[in-house]
């Protein structure tokens, strides 16, 4: 009787142990000091373990002569691919310290991805349209996210704990990371709110259409073909 008991017991254990352990959430709001919300700014956190996705994968996509999404946060050994979505070729490239490319003039996508494997910001550009500018941000940290055009960032599942939070934005000064402070997430999960100091946006709108500009385009695609 006495080794049932004790070989229930012990199943009770490993079923405990096995048990999934609680998730919370982080519900983190980005706004500039009027209240305005902040679209496009990255929230990572560091904290208790994680396990990160295996081979993990992005895509940064070109529609309406701009880089979409415009900002891209991916951890760091991510393979991001650069689809064309317009009807119109790319030629896309970065001088950044973190990742340094170039993808010939192309149209549709590219046979191979990109390894991103040194944490930092790269910025794109694209050597036929100037205007055009994105950012992948690459990180370390486990949890990261992008706000969306509300200003929301939304982490999970996370384990209830403290975090270091850390937060950046393509029209940060320098473009420098802030240290978001540490943040203590209940398994009830936390709602957040952080102010972020803007410059001024750099305009990343093609120009205007002109008939010159119609006829040269259609001329160049022509050509190409």
């Amino acid at each position: 009787m006495a080794r049932c008991v004790n070989l229930l017991s012990r199943m009770m254990l490993l079923l405990a142990a096995a048990a999934p352990v609680s998730a919370a959430t982080l519900e983190v709001l980005v706004q500039q000091a009027d209240g305005s919300p902040v679209s496009d700014a990255v929230v990572t956190l560091q904290g208790p373990a994680a396990v990160a996705a295996v081979a993990p994968k992005a895509e940064m996509d070109q529609r309406g002569q701009r880089f979409a999404p415009h900002v891209l946060a991916v951890h760091t050994g991510t393979q991001v691919r650069f689809p064309n979505s317009d009807n119109i070729r790319h030629q896309v490239y970065s001088f950044s310290a973190a990742k340094r490319f170039e993808l010939r003039l192309y149209e549709g996508t590219p046979t191979a991805p990109l390894l991103f494997d040194k944490p930092g910001v790269v910025v794109l550009g694209c050597n036929i349209h100037d205007w055009m500018l994105g950012y992948i941000y690459v990180t370390d940290d486990p949890h990261f996210g992008v706000s969306d055009a509300q200003g929301r960032v939304r982490l999970e599942p996370l384990a209830p704990g403290d975090y270091h939070a850390t937060l950046w934005h393509p029209q940060l000064a320098d473009m420098q990371p802030l240290d978001g402070g540490t943040l203590h997430i209940p398994a009830a999960g936390l709602s957040h709110r952080v102010q972020l100091t803007l410059q001024p946006a750099s305009a990343d709108l093609p120009p205007a259409p002109t008939a010159f500009g119609d006829a040269f385009n259609r001329a160049a695609r022509e050509t190409a073909q």
